[in-house]
């Protein structure tokens, strides 16, 4: 049976989709990820690798300094 959906829905699917692979992608331990990420690469996991935990590290750097709440600033 074919169904038409919307655009939206499709749209809502997809993001869907991604967000759980997204989910299971940063689950995974670096070198497991990096490991997968190396396979058809120019790069050795060894630089995915060391790629990976400096986004990690800057990513919570990132995390710590940006304020929780940026309308209490306003006031």
């Amino acid at each position: 049976m074919n169904t038409v959906i919307t655009r939206e829905q499709a749209a809502a699917n997809a993001r869907r989709v991604l967000d759980r692979a997204r989910a299971r992608r940063d689950a995974l331990p670096i070198r497991e990820a990096a490991e997968q990420a190396a396979v058809g690469s120019f790069q050795s996991a060894d630089e995915i690798e060391l790629t990976l935990r400096r986004l990690r590290r800057a990513a919570r750097v990132e995390q710590v300094t940006t304020p929780r709440a940026p309308a209490a600033h306003a006031a």
